[in-house]
């Protein structure tokens, strides 16, 4: 049987607002969120065989452990049997980083659930693919059908589909940041600013006067992120720069691919040794 080939798109925030400490010590957010044209590969097929087979390749695939999202899918679908006894061999190309805030991991859990789903291979209600998601990662649910969206803070997600056009610049320097360490130091909380998720938010004005609350901790252990962002915010008819997640990307967001490129140029050359790549929203 032929491989099937499926692109999962790297996510990005536009804005991240932490509203309150839960006991169980996670957080409750609420973010603008989008996608970019940097994408991993999964190639996919069914084959005949008692277990599943899941081979990582690429860049950014070296320290990939037997606790990955694919993997923890699979075992859940097996135990489920939501697969009924379907077994697949899966190659996934890592273009996106680890550690880098755009969700790489939890978005190929994401596309293999929309793939199973469109192929009719598996069957589930709204809260059982609720559940799913949330059992592998909580980034999980963004990428089932990924489009704009809105995640509000009580968990819901609203989506749009009026796509962005912003050119970007995403940078990554070596290190890659600790998520559970960064959530461990936040100090300060806001009340909820989209509990009227409306496509108005996605608006260039709303999205320049937006922040992402985690580079207020990020900054602090990893001072080469604010660096890089003040670096970023002197270039050329950039409209905004702003970490996602939480980190350790930053992204620059352009309206021409002219001034984009030429910030890659002016970025490399000042930052010859760190991750660089021009996308594109999608």
């Amino acid at each position: 049987m032929k491989f099937s080939k499926i692109k999962s798109y790297a996510k990005i925030n536009l804005s991240l607002n932490v509203i309150k400490k839960l006991k169980s010590n996670f957080h409750n957010i609420e973010s603008i969120v989008s996608f970019v044209d940097l994408h991993d590969v999964i190639y996919l097929r069914q084959i005949n065989l008692k277990k599943h087979k899941v081979f990582f390749k690429g860049r950014f695939s070296k320290s990939i452990n037997n606790s990955n999202t694919v993997t923890r899918l699979l075992e859940i679908l097996d135990k489920k049997r939501i697969l009924r006894e379907k077994k697949f061999e899966l190659k996934i190309i890592k273009n996106i980083p680890q550690k880098s805030g755009l969700g790489g991991g939890s978005m190929n859990a994401s596309s293999l659930i929309n793939y199973f789903i469109k192929k009719k291979i598996i069957k589930l209600k709204k809260i059982e693919l609720e559940k799913l998601s949330y059992s592998i990662g909580s980034d999980v649910i963004l990428g089932i059908n990924p489009k704009n969206t809105i995640l509000l803070s009580n968990g819901k997600i609203k989506r749009f589909e009026k796509k962005l056009n912003y050119f970007v610049l995403i940078v990554k320097p070596v290190i890659g940041c600790s998520t559970s360490m960064i959530y461990k130091k936040v100090r300060r909380f806001c009340k909820p600013k989209y509990n009227n998720p409306r496509q108005s938010l996605f608006k260039k004005y709303n999205l320049i006067n937006s922040e992402n609350e985690l580079e207020n901790v990020a900054f602090k252990i990893y001072p080469i992120l604010k660096k890089i962002k003040l670096f970023l915010l002197k270039l050329s008819k950039v409209e905004f720069v702003r970490m996602t997640g939480s980190g350790s990307s930053v992204v620059a967001y352009f309206d021409s691919k002219i001034a984009r490129d030429l910030a890659a140029k002016k970025f490399k050359k000042k930052f010859n040794n760190y991750w660089c790549i021009k996308s594109k929203t999608v």
